[in-house]
């Protein structure tokens, strides 16, 4: 799962994934980490507008609900390696 900051819809798609038992692995990357608060980056969506949806926010999510975070989209085909095993 590629999401970025702003919004609320990579929290409800990681909060989905866990709530389904789910035992196929998920691996997240959010994009926009050195954004700052408040200011647009791109479009209306990526505005941080609150603590929830910040990437910070929204990675501790993503790993509380059992998915798979990397920090740089470099490390997404090391970290499937990794979880395929």
């Amino acid at each position: 799962m590629i999401g970025e900051i702003g919004g609320q819809l990579e929290a409800d798609a990681a909060h989905w994934y866990k709530a389904s038992g789910s035992t196929k692995p998920v691996i997240g990357f959010i994009a926009g980490e050195t954004a700052p608060a408040g200011r647009t980056m791109g479009h209306a969506g990526a505005i941080v507008g609150g603590s929830d949806d910040t990437a910070q926010a929204k990675k501790k999510i993503m790993r509380s609900c059992g998915i798979h975070v990397v920090e740089s989209p470099a490390e997404i085909g090391k970290k499937v390696a990794e979880v395929l095993g």
